[in-house]
């Protein structure tokens, strides 16, 4: 995947990033900027949970929203 694909898919899931996980803060979403690994360890921060249950719940996350349809502005390459 090039850096621009990543770059929209990041932006386009920091929303639902922020409904799943309502404790992180902008300051978190910046800092992590589509860097899974930094956003799993803010997680683990502000929810006090083990790495490991963090990385299954993320992994559940994205194997759902990769599920879903792009939009029409966003089509696949």
């Amino acid at each position: 995947m090039n850096d621009d694909r990543s770059e929209g898919m990041w932006r386009n899931l920091k929303g639902k990033i922020r409904e799943q996980w309502g404790k992180l803060t902008d300051d978190d979403m910046d800092q992590a900027e589509g860097k899974w690994e930094q956003l799993s360890g803010r997680i683990q921060e502000r929810y006090g949970r083990t790495k490991d249950d963090v990385e299954l719940e993320m992994r559940r996350f994205r194997d759902e929203h990769d599920r879903e349809p792009q939009h029409a502005s966003n089509p696949p390459e």
